[in-house]
């Protein structure tokens, strides 16, 4: 048995590495940079070492009020766009399981292509049909009375939001269709036989055997939208006075770093986000565990 054991950790030996070089050691690393800080001897002109702080840079992160900005920010930006992307992916899942496998193979690809475009590719390209002077959506909108400025304050988050939804929507309803693979089909057959509706069974029976797939996203949705990074950045080349150098915490954490140089409170900065995203993760996990008991 314990020949056995070793050979079962065998196969696991990879993961563990790749774990421990790509986030144990890196988290750790940012950790320990966050102790130290640069200061420069006499009126500030003078050579620059590296000294020992303490928490310092922590003390500082909790009060840097540009920062918690950005932090509230991106969390009412969650409250609203992932429950729209998640309930809309539901729908897709729902609406491939109720078709024969050979077909809904085919649509699942082509639900799947906005996620396989990388984020920068498809910022870019959406940055491109927001344009005001070169997209086509602000003249087919103008064509029916309405004016609209994707870069404006009031419709950024919407600009956005419409564009994460569009990358991450098929990535989240293959993991619930594959939830929904797994329920039985025996208890659709016995739903029919009650007299149960399609919308009924869907209801009833398929979305409660799916929650512990939407767990699984939502947990996920949260700690991808706490490190909106690319989408801003790029937003922001378009309209720098609405996005702002914090307006997101990891473009807060990246202007300390290689605008400010300040990479040793830049790193403070990277593991009290990294606290916030753990602990909005657990809060949901807990929330949504006591809302199915």
């Amino acid at each position: 048995m314990r020949r056995h054991a070793f050979r079962g950790a065998g196969f696991a030996v990879p993961f563990y590495l790749g774990f421990l070089f790509t986030f144990v050691a890196p988290l750790g690393y940012a950790l320990y940079q966050s102790l130290f800080s640069i200061e420069s001897g006499g009126l500030g002109i003078g050579t620059q070492q590296e000294v020992f702080v303490g928490l310092e840079n922590f003390t500082r992160g909790l009060q840097d009020g540009a920062f918690w900005a950005g932090v509230v920010r991106v969390l009412v930006f969650a409250c609203v766009q992932i429950p729209i992307m998640l309930g809309l992916a539901l729908v897709m899942a729902l609406l491939l399981d109720g078709i024969t496998r050979r077909t809904a193979h085919r649509y699942r690809f082509a639900f799947l292509v906005p996620y396989m475009i990388p984020g920068i590719v498809a910022a870019l390209m959406w940055l491109y049909i927001y344009s005001p002077r070169l997209g086509p959506l602000t003249d087919a909108l103008e064509a029916v009375g309405i004016h609209a400025d994707f870069y404006a304050s009031g419709l950024i988050w919407i600009s956005m939001g419409n564009l994460l939804t569009w990358i991450h929507m098929g990535f989240n309803m293959l993991i619930i269709y594959g939830a929904l693979q797994a329920v039985p089909r025996e208890l659709f057959d016995a739903a029919r036989v009650d007299g149960a509706s399609e919308l009924r069974i869907a209801l009833s029976v398929k979305v409660p055997f799916v929650r512990g797939a939407l767990v699984l996203t939502g947990m996920l949705s949260i700690i991808a939208t706490l490190q909106l990074f690319n989408e801003p950045l790029l937003f922001r080349t378009t309209a720098p006075e609405t996005v702002t150098k914090s307006y997101t915490p990891i473009l807060a954490v990246y202007n300390q770093a290689f605008d400010s140089n300040n990479y040793h409170y830049a790193a403070a900065l990277s593991v009290i986000l990294a606290l916030v995203a753990g602990g909005a993760s657990f809060l949901f996990y807990k929330l949504t565990n006591r809302a199915q008991s």
